[in-house]
């Protein structure tokens, strides 16, 4: 008798764990629910070969998402991970996935695509038995695995995604009718034949690494491809693991193939609405900030007192929308590949002596000590001189903001080997040891009693991490809490 599958649904809205449930009993699955983190590790631990697949909401309070998969990992390696969540990129599934997800779903879905995201998943999980029943019967060889007219065999070649078995030699051993249409090949042509016959760069490199990193800690490889086939550009996921036989020698590798291409235009499409609405806000926003200045000013005429403290609310939350504004359109333009077009070589002492002296009169008006000591000598960084500014600007400003009155804010510049390190230290509030992990993340922002009057947009650092990474920098943090934080860029010199 066929055993029915059981699907747990971790995720801190009701609506979702009710919607999910209804629309998976219908499927004939059993369903349990868990409304955190750590309710769902429990019940896994409980019976960690109990369930099937795990639908996981990434954004929850508490223990994260991604905490939760880490963990499922090493309690129930056989679970399938769906990831759940509203602020699903590209960027994030392969994150994801990189850690032992198998798929995901963006919020809000359909009942029918939370019924094929969890069937494929089922479908993946019937495969994997198979297969492993298979190589318990079959000699040690993907070879004679891919010629056995069995099921398994017959599951692959319905696969919507494609797949690719490749023996420990790179020689093709099986490619599924999906794969075919994918890389724009036949599989009489290619089958026996090493990998490189396929012409997909990318693809060949994340198969051979599969291959030689040949150790029993490499979980898998994923890459993103770009292939042209039928006069199209497709965007392909790729997802490599190694296959080995029961004592652990290696047997080949598998590469499962995900057409994103609609993924890849929706977030597009998404990028440029953004992009779009910030544009068109940001004109009207602004016009209400001045004419709100222009009335706190007596300039319209005379106000009295709580007129004027409800004008300078409405100013002040005028302002923070206009941050916001300016973040996403800054934001858009680096996932657009605009906002870092201008590199030169940029004399990085100067522009961090310009920022500290702007910065100076906020330290001075907060009852703070800022101090800047450069190494002398330091060589120039190839830059974007007005992006770097923006970059130094917010960690500094950030400094200020989190550090109490009476406090230091110390910047200090030099070199190490072919890098230049500058450091942000600060001697504030700190950020506590669960929040370093996701400080630059999109819309992060760390709350406690000591942040909740401090405006912001959850945007600052992450656009900064990803300007920095746009210069080939690296941004690392060091916090301890109540006693201050530390952030250190490091940007390549300009070689002579």
């Amino acid at each position: 008798m066929e055993r029915t599958p059981k699907i747990i649904v971790i995720d801190d809205e009701a609506i979702m764990r009710d919607g999910s449930s209804r629309i998976l009993a219908k499927e004939n699955m059993e369903v349990v629910t868990a409304e955190n983190g750590e309710a769902g590790l429990e019940k896994v631990k409980e019976a960690p070969d109990n369930f099937d697949v795990m639908l996981l909401d990434l954004m929850m309070p508490g223990m994260s998402g991604m905490e939760v998969l880490e963990q499922v990992r090493e309690i129930a390696p056989s679970l399938l991970v769906i990831v759940v969540t509203g602020y699903a990129t590209v960027d994030t599934a392969v994150e994801a996935m990189k850690k032992g997800a198998y798929d995901f779903i963006p919020k809000p879905f359909t009942p029918d695509q939370l019924r094929i995201v969890v069937h494929r998943a089922l479908e993946k999980k019937a495969l994997e038995e198979e297969a492993k029943r298979l190589r318990k019967e079959a000699e040690k060889s993907l070879k004679d695995v891919a010629k056995e007219k069995s099921k398994t065999h017959t599951i692959i070649n319905s696969m919507t995604d494609g797949v690719l078995v490749v023996d420990k030699d790179g020689s093709i051993a099986l490619l599924n009718p999906a794969a075919t249409r994918f890389l724009s090949v036949s599989a009489e042509e290619v089958l026996g034949k090493a990998i490189d016959e396929i012409k997909v760069e990318e693809l060949a490199h994340v198969i051979k690494e599969v291959l030689e990193k040949d150790t029993e800690n490499l979980a898998g490889v994923s890459q993103e491809l770009q292939v042209q086939t039928e006069g199209r550009e497709v965007f392909l996921r790729c997802h490599a693991v190694p296959v080995r036989d029961e004592e652990g020698a290696l047997l080949g590798g598998v590469a499962v193939l995900q057409d994103i291409t609609q993924l890849k235009e929706l977030e597009r499409m998404k990028a440029d609405f953004v992009a779009m609405v910030t544009h068109e806000l940001r004109a009207p926003v602004a016009a209400i900030e001045q004419q709100l200045t222009v009335i706190l000013k007596g300039l319209a005429g005379e106000i009295n007192e709580r007129q004027a403290r409800m004008l300078g609310r409405a100013k002040e939350r005028a302002k923070g929308l206009l941050d916001l504004v300016k973040d996403l359109l800054d934001l858009s333009k680096i996932e657009a590949g605009m906002q870092v077009q201008y590199m030169e070589p940029v004399d990085i002492g100067g522009l961090l002596a310009k920022v500290v002296e702007l910065m100076q009169p906020q330290a001075e008006q907060k009852g703070l000590t800022l101090e800047f000591e450069l190494e002398d000598g330091l060589p120039s960084v190839n830059a974007d001189a007005a992006n770097m500014e923006g970059v130094f600007t917010n960690l500094i400003s950030n400094a200020i903001k989190y550090t109490p009155e009476g406090g230091l804010v110390r910047v200090t510049g030099k070199r190490e080997g072919g890098y230049i390190r500058i450091d942000v230290q600060d001697t504030g509030i700190g950020i506590s040891e669960k929040d370093l992990p996701r400080i630059f993340e999109r819309f992060y922002r760390v709350k406690t009693e000591k942040t909740r009057q401090i405006v912001g947009t959850g945007l600052g650092l992450s656009i900064v991490k990803q300007v920095v990474d746009a210069h080939l920098g690296t941004i690392d943090v060091q916090s301890v809490e109540n006693q201050g934080t530390c952030f250190t860029v490091k940007l390549p010199v300009v070689a002579k």
